[in-house]
């Protein structure tokens, strides 16, 4: 481990900070790595090259990487269900769809009111197995990442898939939703707000909206945190709460009362990121090019 690896901003950051551990790059070769999720059942994280229209896979036992899905319709984020089946963000299908035990695919939604959506970018499931997704335009916004298209929706929002199929829409007061999670306890849920070309005087945070008691909406937003250095993508929570963001030099790791505790700092934009290992303690990072990974003194939730 080296100083210039990280900042540290707040003492509760070196607590999370393994002496031992530093960033390493697992494989690059990419143009832009996003959406990595962990398999715990065969210890290996696949995540997407949107470009290149392919989805990768890493094996941990092993180091060897493969293509686990070439054409994969430009797929963005991923989750897993409660079931352990991977949840896709379609960026050219322009939906999210649901990969069954037996490897053949499910479209879980690709429009709302009648009209198509825009290009659904990261995803997550809450413990009462409802899928909830953003739907910016990033995919429809020109050919590098998926098809160029005229967006359908009245805007760029939020949506929640209920057990049952049901789609509601559940956020419309963002300019480019983007990441998004939970708290452990799922009493908020944490949204980026990128912004963009679309939205250039649009200030790049996360903003926290309280769930509510059914778990089936949320009421007003507030922001959490504002992006210091290029914007926020896509972000995970630790088991304490803490927030570890994606960024335009690294990782950002925000306490669960908003303050940047600090930084992993890394030579490429951040993306998006997700806890794996056997013990979930260990941060895989995607960033621009490559897949990276560092061990923390955290344990994903």
């Amino acid at each position: 481990m080296s100083a210039s690896d990280y900042i540290i901003l707040d003492e509760r950051f070196a607590g999370l900070i393994h002496v031992n551990a530093a960033p390493e790059v697992l494989w690059d070769g990419g143009r832009w790595t996003e959406g990595p999720v962990y398999f715990h059942a065969g210890r290996y994280v696949i995540w997407s090259d949107i470009p290149n229209d392919r989805i990768l896979r890493w094996d941990e036992m092993n180091g060897a990487v493969a293509a686990f899905e070439q054409p994969c319709r430009n797929q963005n984020g991923h989750t897993l269900d409660r079931e352990g089946r991977m949840i896709a963000c379609e960026h050219r299908s322009r939906c999210i769809s649901r990969y069954e035990h037996d490897g053949t695919r499910t479209v879980l939604a690709d429009a709302h009111e009648g009209k198509p959506l825009n290009s659904p970018n990261d995803v997550v499931v809450k413990s009462d197995g409802s899928i909830w997704f953003s739907d910016p335009s990033y995919g429809i916004d020109s050919d590098y990442e998926g098809d160029a298209a005229p967006a359908e929706q009245d805007g760029r929002h939020v949506y929640r898939i209920d057990p049952a199929g049901e789609i509601t829409r559940v956020i419309s007061d963002m300019k480019q939703p983007n990441g998004l999670a939970f708290s452990p306890d799922e009493s908020l849920l944490y949204v980026a707000d990128t912004g963009g070309t679309h939205f250039p005087d649009c200030a790049p945070v996360i903003r926290a909206y309280p769930v509510s008691p059914d778990g089936r909406s949320v009421g007003a937003g507030t922001d959490f945190a504002t992006c210091s250095e290029g914007f926020f993508d896509g972000f995970r929570v630790d088991t304490g709460g803490n927030i570890w963001s994606s960024a335009g030099d690294g990782v950002h790791c925000f306490a669960p009362d908003g303050a940047l505790l600090g930084k992993i700092l890394i030579d490429q934009v951040v993306s998006n990121l997700c806890f794996g290992g056997p013990k979930r303690n260990r941060l895989f990072i995607c960033a621009t090019t490559t897949l990276r990974a560092i061990y923390v003194n955290a344990t994903g939730c």
